[in-house]
């Protein structure tokens, strides 16, 4: 496939013990949270609910001894959230995991697509 990346894609999920995970999802929440200011804003462009937002913001805090997600509380115009300085570099060391992922495994995902059931 010289010169054009191949449609196969790898997804980076790194799973913590005791069942907690961090992978794409978190990860655009937080670029969407960075972006918006908003948890429900974020969750709203990610077609989750509220709850569901907040819920996995909660595990992101959690999952780690800095917090990733501070909320913001009231005003005129009411909350907003913000990525910390922490969840800010967790979120750019990430996004280098999948984009070093990505590059080690070109010349295999070449390989794939090269040799795979286009009709499938």
């Amino acid at each position: 496939m010289s010169g054009r990346e191949s449609p196969l894609k790898t997804t980076l999920r790194i799973d913590f013990p005791l069942g907690d995970r961090l992978g794409p999802g978190k990860a655009q929440l937080m670029e969407l949270i960075a972006s918006t200011g908003s948890i429900s804003a974020a969750g709203r462009a990610m077609d989750m609910s509220y709850r569901r937002a907040w819920l996995l913001v909660d595990a992101l805090n959690h999952m780690f001894k800095d917090t990733v997600i501070e909320r913001q509380r009231g005003g005129s115009q009411g909350g907003g959230a913000v990525l910390t300085e922490f969840g800010q570099t967790l979120l750019e060391r990430y996004r280098n995991m999948e984009r070093r992922l990505e590059n080690a495994l070109k010349e295999d995902l070449d390989w794939l697509e090269a040799h795979r059931n286009k009709d499938q």
